[in-house]
Order: C-alpha cells, then sequence, then structure tokens
C-alpha cells in the first residue's frame, strides 16, 4: 500500500473519530473522551492534512477554523421557500387557529400537534448530498437567501458528514432547516471579551448570532460561540417519517441536534398545557427563547392543509408577553433630535430583560411623563415592546417613600442654550437654532445612515467622532475628506480609510427620492420624497418650486409644502446644494417600470403591524406595482390595510368609508 492510501485510511479513521465525540460533546452533550484527547485526535489529523494537502476534504473537522475572507456573499434559491409564521398572542388565538384547520379539513376530529421553543436566533438552510454538508444560506426573503456556507461550516453542532442508518440509507439530497443562536453564557464572554478588546458590545444575543453569520472572514465567525437546533427539512415526503415527532428522531440519528424540549400534544389544551410550561421555564433556560411554534404533527394532514401566500396553515407562531421586569428610575437624560425635537430618556438601574441588559427608555415626551405620573426615584415596571423596544410600563406608587422628585422638562435647550418652544398643536418641545450643534450632528448621522445615503461604514459613532474632532460640520464637508484625514483618528487603519472614502464617493452617484430623504427635511420621509422625485424629477426644479405648486401634487399636505419651499428657499441650503454639486453630486432619476402597473390611481395606508412581512417590504410592493403609499388618512385613499393593533387611523378610515383591508386580503391583491 502506497503512502498516500495508508494516510488517507488514517485520516478517514481520524474524521470518523472526531465527528463521532464532537457529535457526543455538541450535541448529546455525553462526551466520552476529555478535551486533551479530543486535542491530541484534532493535532494529528491537522499534522496528517498538512502533509498531505490534497487529502483535504469538506467533511474534515479542520475545516471548521474558517477558511479566507470572502468579497461578499452570493445567493442561494430555496428549491422549497421558507415561510414564515402567523403569530397567535393568547389561547383565543390559538384555538381560532385549531378551528381554521377543521374547517379547512371539513372534519371536527381531534388534532396531534407537535410544540417546540421559539429560540430567538437566525432561521437557516442545511443543503446535504450524499451525506456531506454541501452549502448553507439564510433565510433571506423565504425565496433566496445569502450563501454562508464558510461560516456555517464552523458552528460545531452542524454535521459536517450526516451519521450512517442501521438498514437506511443516507437521503441522497437533504435540505435542513434550524435556528443559530448564541446562549446567554455564550453572549456575556462574547460582550465580555468585546468589552476588553474596546469594541461595541453586541445589544443581544440574536444580534450577536446575526452579525456572527454575516462575517465575509469565516475566521471570525470560527471564533464565536455559535450553536445550532434543527426544526426541519424543506421536502418530508422524501423521508421515512410520518409526522413531526418521528421527523426529529430521525434527524437526531443522522447527527443533528433538536430541543429537547419539543413536544407532540395530543390536543390544543396540550399545547396549551406546553406553553405555560415553557412560560415559566423561560427565565431558567441557557438560551433566549421568545414563545412556542405549533405545528400539525401529521405530514399527511400539513400536506392537505397547505400553504398561503407566505405561511403555512398548518403552522403557527404563540408569541410570549413582551418580558417584563422592576427597576428604578434614576434620572432622565434629554436628547436633542435633527429636527430640534427633546426627546426625554429614562436613564435605569441596569436590570435583565428577557436576556437582554436595560438600562435605558424613551418616555416619548412631557405627556407621556404626566399621564404615567412618573418620578425620579420611582420603581418601574418595564418591558420589552415586542420583545425589542424597552419601554416604562407605569411606576409602582406603592413602593414609593416620599422621597422621589418630580420630572423637570428643560426650559432650555441642554446643548446650546436656547430657549425651548412647543406649539399648541404639538407634544414635543423644540429648540428652534438651526446651528444647534446636537441637531446639525443628528441631521448629519441621517444623512449619512441606511435611511439616507446608506454610506457603508459611516454609522453614528463614527459620524459623532468626525463632528466632535471638527472635520465635518455639515454635509458637503463629507466629501471632502481625504483618506488621511480618517487615518489621523483612532480606530482607522489603511484598508478601512480606504474603504471609507470609496463609500462616500460611490454616495455621490444616486436618485432625488433618496437625496431628498436623506436631506431630512421636516415633515418630509420617503413616501413625500419619492412624491417629489416623480412630479418635480430634478434638484433645478425642486429650488425654484413654490408652495402652491407643491400642494397641487397629490400626497403632498400644507404642512410639508411649507417645510419643502422653505428649505429649498433658504440662502444656506442653496450654497450647500450647489456645493455639492460642484463636489460631483450626480442625481439621476429612477428608471420607469415599463411592465403593467395594476395598482396604479390606488393609494395605500396601513396601521397595525404586520405579521407577513415588514411594513418596508409592503410598501415596496406597492410602489412596484404602479401603486401609492400615504402616511396620513385622506380621501385620497384607496384601500387601509389593517394590521395587528390598529391605531386610530381605521375609525376615521371608517368614518370616510375608505375601503378597509385585512393583511391576507392585501396579500392577495399584490400577490405578494
Amino acid at each position: 500500500m502506497t503512502q498516500l492510501n495508508t494516510a488517507k485510511e488514517q485520516l478517514q479513521i481520524l474524521k470518523d473519530q472526531l465527528s463521532l465525540h464532537a457529535q457526543r460533546y455538541y450535541v448529546l452533550d455525553d462526551p466520552l473522551i476529555s478535551d486533551g484527547e479530543y486535542d491530541l485526535l484534532f493535532q494529528e489529523l491537522l499534522a496528517l492534512e498538512k502533509k498531505f494537502p490534497e487529502l483535504i476534504t469538506i467533511d474534515s473537522p479542520s475545516q471548521r477554523v474558517g477558511g479566507t475572507p470572502l468579497a461578499g456573499f452570493q445567493t442561494i434559491e430555496h428549491r422549497f421557500p421558507m415561510l414564515s409564521l402567523e403569530n397567535a398572542f393568547d389561547d383565543h388565538d390559538l384555538h381560532a387557529f385549531e378551528e381554521k384547520i377543521q374547517r379547512f379539513l371539513n372534519s371536527a376530529e381531534p388534532t396531534t400537534y407537535f410544540a417546540e421553543p421559539k429560540l430567538d436566533g437566525l432561521a437557516v438552510e442545511l443543503v446535504y448530498e450524499q451525506g456531506l454538508f454541501l452549502a448553507g444560506s439564510t433565510r433571506g426573503d423565504g425565496k433566496t437567501g445569502e450563501d454562508i456556507t464558510s461560516n456555517l461550516r464552523t458552528i460545531a453542532s452542524i454535521p459536517l458528514k450526516l451519521l450512517a442508518q442501521d438498514n437506511k440509507k443516507i437521503p441522497e439530497l437533504l435540505e435542513v432547516r434550524g435556528e443559530v443562536f448564541i446562549s446567554h453564557e455564550g453572549f456575556a464572554a462574547l460582550n465580555k471579551q468585546r468589552e476588553d478588546d474596546g469594541e461595541n458590545l453586541f445589544a443581544n444575543p440574536r444580534n450577536a448570532a446575526a452579525g456572527s453569520l454575516r462575517q465575509l472572514d469565516p475566521r471570525i465567525t470560527a471564533q464565536r460561540p455559535l450553536d445550532f437546533f434543527v426544526y426541519g427539512v424543506s421536502d418530508p415526503s422524501s423521508l421515512p417519517c410520518q409526522n413531526q415527532s418521528e421527523l426529529f428522531q430521525y434527524l437526531e440519528s443522522l447527527g443533528f441536534k433538536c430541543n429537547a424540549l419539543a413536544r407532540p400534544c395530543p390536543s390544543i389544551n396540550k399545547v396549551l398545557e406546553h406553553q405555560r410550561f415553557l412560560s415559566d421555564l423561560r427565565k431558567d433556560l441557557p438560551y433566549e427563547i421568545d414563545g412556542m411554534v405549533v405545528k400539525v404533527d401529521s405530514f399527511n394532514l400539513q400536506k392537505r392543509l397547505g400553504s398561503k401566500a407566505r405561511s403555512p396553515r398548518w403552522a403557527i407562531a404563540y408569541k410570549f408577553p413582551a418580558s417584563q421586569a422592576t427597576t428604578t428610575l434614576l434620572e432622565v437624560e434629554f436628547r436633542i433630535g435633527r429636527t430640534g425635537a427633546i426627546t426625554p430618556v429614562a436613564i435605569l438601574e441596569p436590570v435583565d430583560v428577557g436576556g437582554v441588559i436595560v438600562s435605558r427608555a424613551t418616555l416619548h415626551n412631557e405627556d407621556e411623563i404626566i399621564r404615567k405620573d412618573l418620578r425620579l426615584g420611582d420603581k418601574v415596571l418595564i418591558q420589552r415592546a415586542g420583545d425589542v423596544i424597552p419601554e416604562i410600563v407605569k411606576p409602582i406608587k406603592e413602593n414609593r417613600t416620599g422621597h422621589e422628585q418630580p420630572i423637570i422638562m428643560p426650559r432650555t435647550c441642554p446643548k446650546c442654550g436656547h430657549e425651548l418652544l412647543r406649539k399648541e398643536d404639538e407634544a414635543v418641545l423644540r429648540c428652534p437654532n438651526l446651528h444647534c450643534p446636537a441637531q446639525k450632528l443628528r441631521a448629519l448621522i441621517h444623512y449619512a445612515g441606511k435611511s439616507g445615503m446608506d454610506i457603508e461604514g459611516f454609522g453614528q459613532k463614527v459620524m459623532a467622532q468626525l463632528f466632535d474632532t471638527g472635520l465635518i460640520a455639515d454635509i458637503p464637508d463629507l466629501y471632502h475628506l481625504t483618506k488621511d484625514d480618517l487615518l489621523k483618528l483612532p480606530g482607522w487603519a489603511d484598508k478601512s480609510a480606504e474603504n471609507g472614502i470609496q463609500a462616500i464617493n460611490k454616495s455621490k452617484k444616486t436618485n432625488l427620492a433618496r437625496f431628498i430623504n436623506a436631506l431630512g427635511i421636516r415633515h418630509v420621509g420617503e413616501v413625500t420624497a419619492q412624491l417629489l422625485e416623480e412630479h418635480i424629477q430634478t434638484l433645478d426644479r425642486l429650488m425654484i418650486v413654490s408652495e402652491e405648486d407643491l400642494t397641487e401634487i397629490e400626497g403632498i399636505g400644507s404642512q410639508s409644502a411649507a417645510s419643502i419651499a422653505k428649505y429649498f428657499n433658504e440662502d444656506k441650503n442653496k450654497a450647500a446644494l450647489a456645493h455639492l454639486v460642484e463636489l460631483g453630486l450626480e442625481i439621476s432619476l429612477r428608471k420607469p417600470n415599463d411592465k403593467e402597473q395594476p395598482l396604479t390611481d390606488h393609494t395605500f395606508l396601513f396601521t397595525g403591524s404586520l405579521t407577513s412581512f415588514s411594513r418596508s417590504e409592503a410598501k415596496s410592493r406597492v410602489k412596484e406595482l404602479g401603486g401609492k403609499v400615504a402616511s396620513s388618512i385622506s380621501k385620497k385613499v384607496s384601500h387601509v390595510v389593517v394590521g395587528e393593533k390598529p391605531g386610530d387611523k381605521i375609525k376615521k378610515a371608517q368614518e370616510l368609508g375608505l375601503a378597509i383591508i385585512s393583511e391576507e386580503e392585501f396579500i392577495h391583491l399584490v400577490r405578494f
């Protein structure tokens, strides 16, 4: 036998041993050997692969350490869509879910369900061919996701090679779906390391997991404490399983890690019992969950039930109530926005709320403080609205000692000292000083941000750094920056400075709607900016258009028109815009869509939370089909789309006799 063949056999033995021990350690939590013994086997594998690099295969444990950095992410199309789930928020919603199933199946027979924890992580799909992990991707838009194969290979609980089955063939093609996440312990350790290194901390475990998977350098991902739970496959019909319960057992036998808290439930009442069990257990779990996923257990029934446009009929996500905790309101800071609005922000004694340390919460405005009767020193009940945004629910008045102090709104701007004003028709205080440094900084942050020009690498902290050091004071200054300017600042290296200048130069080519929105003109958002692009079309015309002409544009009200006209008539703004053109700003119109526009002459307004897609996705779809989006109720609105917990706009819509449609009807209308 040749030396190469001998090495090949030795490598296969080592790979099989290491794969087995990795599964026992990371998946089953039942190791057979010590860490030291595992390391010796791994070093032996590395030594052989170094000597015979031609024998390195994609299923080798050495491929978990991460390869060379990627230039960018490619995309992968899912063979079967990765659908979203509809949400349930209480027991009534879950009973309604069962009733819909029974009506659809035309049967009152009890249904067996499968209930599992809903992890707060990132959904991915793993593709195995002939038992080898070939490719992996994010969910993306449900049809196409980002190719993150190199990063997924670094996760120890994802098998690179499926375990062989007794008397069963490994599927030729297997598309597995699951959730990548970071445990509370791993998250704390990761943030501690970032703090020691002087890096920004992650806000919560989900952000940390998502950020780790979207690294272009897999070696960085390999250093992150990522874990993985499988929850399903794209095509159950190709496997020897009749239901979700059997599927979990089958996937575990292949080497995957399934959540031990998943349960078959013979009735909806048993599902509700399990929901209460998980809700009570939630705070003690080593990872974050934000609900429970309920599925019809039988694959035959799942097939009969089928799917709607964005979600399967046979599954639903029962969301837990917002995580709550009690803490102390220590003080109130007053933040100045880009339009001069003063927002009170509560500084709280740090407290863990659903796995996230919360130390701040917005108080919105003075009326909110008065309505809730909040005082400095109060014990307060806080929650993460939608398990994301911290908010104060109420003070716990029973705990007051008499030493609590009223919250006094400032009379002058905390940054520039100018007297603050509050108009009769507004709930907020404002600093009217247009030269207020806080407003100028917020305006610059908005300009470079994602809702503005989306200049990569120039987030809030970078813009504050440039502003505080005097390198930029207004928008044109941004385009005067040089690589040498950036290299003089802490945190910038040769490559990052070069990329920064390239990103700034890239932003010089844009469309009129994006540019107008980036300017941050008061009462002008994305919708109004799009209307201006459609009707005014050039920056030169915008500089001379009158307030009266603007009000003639359907969708632009008198308040917006006055604000637009005032902005473009001010000499300092005219000079800044002219300077930007001199610096190379190129504004083009978006290309018109020559295809049939089925929503032409239709205007949509959205109220309440959408569950099948984001508000921005819905607006984009309307515009793609030739429709318009309104931000306020008027007779010009043709359709009011009502989501969960709609606001008072629905009452006004009813009074005006407007067409009110559900989210499901909207999906059907736009063929989402």
